[in-house]
């Protein structure tokens, strides 16, 4: 049985995710593990499906940047599948075949450029952003609450409780409780 696993790093990269679930669906996974969740934080339905195969199956990735975070995590994760006797399939890399030492070699110094191209990729984008803020062009993330203020304000003046102002303006109830504080000080 094919076992295919897909992620994508944020809940909005609904067309990245949904393009990996039909690479493997044309690949013939009959089952495919997925979620939207950085590659550092845990990734609790790689776990299933690492869990989930047995010898005979194949696991399935479409990139290999999809699977691991680093060179260490791609051969943890590989040697984990080695050991329960399951072959892993790049289909980005056809010709790669991880059950023979030429495979793994290759799969290594595949993998090991990968991991460059990522840290490459998160060294420009610091560059960027300090190159941003010394132009005085880069401000980061906007406060959701802070420009909600007027509104929790008005809520508040009608008798509703922080909780309740939370709930309905989707903020959390520190940051109401904070402005509003904030706003008592001034």
């Amino acid at each position: 049985m094919k076992i295919g696993y897909c992620r994508t790093s944020t809940a909005d990269q609904i067309a990245g995710l949904d393009n990996q679930v039909r690479e493997l669906e044309a690949a013939g996974c009959e089952r495919v593990y997925r979620e939207q969740i950085s590659s550092v934080a845990e990734r609790p339905e790689l776990e299933r499906a690492i869990e989930y195969v047995r010898d005979g199956d194949v696991f399935v990735v479409s990139k290999i940047d999809r699977l691991a975070r680093s060179i260490i995590d791609l051969h943890t994760i590989a040697e984990r599948l080695r050991a329960k006797g399951v072959p892993l399939v790049i289909l980005a890399m056809p010709a790669l075949d991880h059950t023979t030492a030429l495979g793994r070699a290759m799969f290594s110094l595949i993998g090991t450029f990968a991991e460059l191209e990522r840290d490459m990729m998160l060294e420009r984008q610091r560059i960027g952003i300090a190159a941003a803020k010394a132009a005085g062009k880069y401000v980061g993330r906007q406060p959701t609450a802070r420009r909600k203020l007027d509104h929790i304000r008005r809520l508040k003046a009608s008798g509703m409780g922080c909780a309740q102002i939370a709930k309905e303006l989707r903020i959390g109830r520190a940051s109401v409780y904070r402005l509003l504080g904030e706003a008592e000080a001034a």
